[in-house]
């Protein structure tokens, strides 16, 4: 099995509404993220498992004292905007993504990224995720050839 990033966490100020657009996006399924209040999954429904999720806003994980998992708590939001961002591909066209993000008011926009293109999907306008429909993911995994481990062959992991 080669790497792959199956979920990442991302925070929101409506958290529910922003992991409802994600999984519209996705075409997947909206959970709650039952550890810690007001956090919801979003599922992309594929055969990976991959999903986003929502936390509040300042939520911060850190590890437990013993032998349990992470530990959540409110921190205090200095701002909504994070360092944190993921490449997505998604199975939608660059009308539908620019239409979503213009009915939710959000930033959108296509731009390059070296030999490929990418939306920035700008989530209330704080939180990015660099957007790949399917012919931009197609570009991106033909430039990043050259990155790819000489065992690796046509996508799989030869040992």
């Amino acid at each position: 099995m080669s790497t792959m990033i199956h979920h990442l966490s991302i925070p929101a100020r409506d958290t529910r509404h922003v992991a409802e657009v994600l999984v519209e996006l996705f075409g997947g399924t909206l959970t709650s993220f039952g550890p810690y209040r007001d956090s919801f999954i979003a599922w992309a429904g594929d055969a990976h498992g991959t999903a986003i999720e929502v936390y509040p806003l300042g939520t911060e994980m850190l590890p437990d004292h013993g032998l349990g998992q992470a530990r959540f708590r409110a921190g205090q939001p200095a701002s909504p905007h994070v360092a944190t961002h993921a490449a997505v591909s998604v199975d939608r066209s660059r009308a539908e993504i620019l239409a979503l993000a213009r009915r939710e008011g959000w930033r959108a926009i296509e731009l390059p990224r070296g030999t490929n293109h990418v939306i920035e999907f700008w989530i209330e306008n704080a939180v990015m995720l660099e957007l790949m429909t399917p012919d931009m993911a197609a570009d991106y995994v033909r430039a990043m050839a050259q990155f790819r481990r000489p065992e690796v062959i046509h996508g799989r992991l030869w040992t």
